[in-house]
């Protein structure tokens, strides 16, 4: 096994690095600070900072690398993910300045694999350049969406137009005015096949009949560096039958295809959350006397502090094995792989950045360190993508077959 990175990866590593040392970590308050001068708060990609960062990120070549091919940054998923780690180091900025933040993601993912032409050029393309925002609307309030299957959003044909009744949370980045089309999930035909009654379409957000209703918190962070999570509705939405995405039926298989890389793109910034989280514990371990000897010579804190390496190690190397896999097998066979970092990380992260806030003492706690805004994030991953719950269960069945063709 080689575990070095190669050259271009060492290239991009380097400039990433200098690129968060000399732009991104020091413009992490003058962002905060502008999102409060802003008229309105929830457009966080009209903050100066921002576009001077992505500027810079252009500048050197740092932009779209989640996109494999032509059209992103023409990297495998193992590349990607040492950069993606560094990126989460700053989880409210590098992304965003590298166009790499989520969910226009995977939005991009899923016009670049199903859209047609027309759709790329009208949306994937202003997306790529970084000038528009999107969404994407699945989940929803009055069914458990742990079951993409439940989606309840209706969307019927009418002639050259489908209409569109339902309503939608949790839906990152809607209130952001500049996030200008959403993705929608609903059913087409609620009579067919289980997996065959979704479909997913393309409504504009000045589209009559779209409400966008109030923006969710999470844990009291209305995450509007994000855009903010939305509840809306959709009441006798029109639009043009050409904005169906792929073919009737496809949604709940886009929808698979689309989160498959989301998840290991939220666990790869998440390792540069929990370096991150360490880096801070042992900063803070380091400068802080109590009882007259520095926090770091307390036994308990150098545990935590060796077992956030152990973890964090384990962690990466799942994830660049299911990296890998999706590079030389396909995101299809690599699924179970897939399932375990999403289970593995959210958990392995919250524990590292709990032992980085009980270090801090009631500083941890505050907006004076990032650490309780990272917590309150990475507490959301056990849900986006699918619940820890659902994961478990899938992984555990596939395991439970595998032994029984063993035996």
């Amino acid at each position: 096994m080689d575990f070095s990175y190669d050259a271009r990866t060492e290239d991009l590593r380097a400039s990433m690095l200098e690129f968060m040392e000399m732009a991104v970590y020091p413009a992490e308050h003058v962002f905060h600070e502008q999102l409060e001068l802003l008229e309105d708060r929830w457009a966080w990609d009209s903050a100066p900072v921002i576009q001077e960062l992505r500027a810079e990120a252009r500048r050197r070549g740092l932009w779209n690398f989640f996109l494999p091919g032509e059209e992103g940054g023409g990297l495998t998923n193992v590349q990607y993910a040492a950069l993606a780690e560094i990126s989460g180091r700053s989880i409210h900025l590098a992304p965003a300045a590298m166009n790499c933040a989520a969910p226009d993601t995977g939005n991009m993912e899923v016009l670049s694999q199903f859209g047609t032409p027309e759709q790329k050029q009208r949306w994937l393309e202003p997306l790529l350049a970084g000038e528009i925002r999107s969404a994407f609307a699945m989940t929803e309030p009055a069914v458990a969406s742990s079951d993409a299957t439940n989606i309840a959003t209706g969307i019927e044909r009418d002639g050259d137009e489908y209409v569109i009744n339902g309503r939608k949370w949790w839906i990152t980045g809607a209130m952001n005015p500049n996030c200008l089309i959403f993705i929608v999930m609903g059913k087409t035909d609620p009579s067919a096949d289980r997996h065959r009654q979704q479909s997913m379409i393309l409504v504009e957000r000045d589209t009559p009949g779209v409400e966008i209703h109030r923006g969710m918190t999470v844990l009291g962070y209305d995450d509007h560096e994000h855009g903010g999570h939305a509840e809306l509705s959709f009441t006798d939405v029109r639009v043009p039958a050409a904005n169906l995405i792929g073919g009737e039926g496809d949604g709940f298989a886009i929808a698979q295809a689309r989160l498959g890389p989301g998840r290991i793109h939220h666990c790869m910034r998440s390792i540069g959350i929990a370096e991150r989280a360490i880096a801070l514990m042992c900063a803070r371990a380091d400068e802080r006397v109590a009882f007259g000897k520095r926090i770091s010579e307390q036994g308990v804190v150098r545990d935590w502090i060796a077992e956030s390496r152990v973890r964090v190690e384990q962690l990466r190397l799942l994830v660049l094995k299911a990296a890998w896999l999706m590079d030389t097998v396909g995101n299809k066979a690599a699924h179970t792989e897939i399932q375990a970092i999403k289970i593995a990380t959210p958990a392995t992260v919250e524990w590292i950045l709990d032992k980085a806030i009980q270090t801090h003492g009631a500083g941890g706690l505050s907006q004076d360190f990032p650490l309780a805004n990272m917590i309150a994030g990475i507490r959301t991953l056990r849900f986006a993508d699918g619940p820890d719950e659902v994961h478990k269960n899938a992984l555990a069945r596939a395991e439970l077959h595998r032994q029984q063709a063993n035996r």
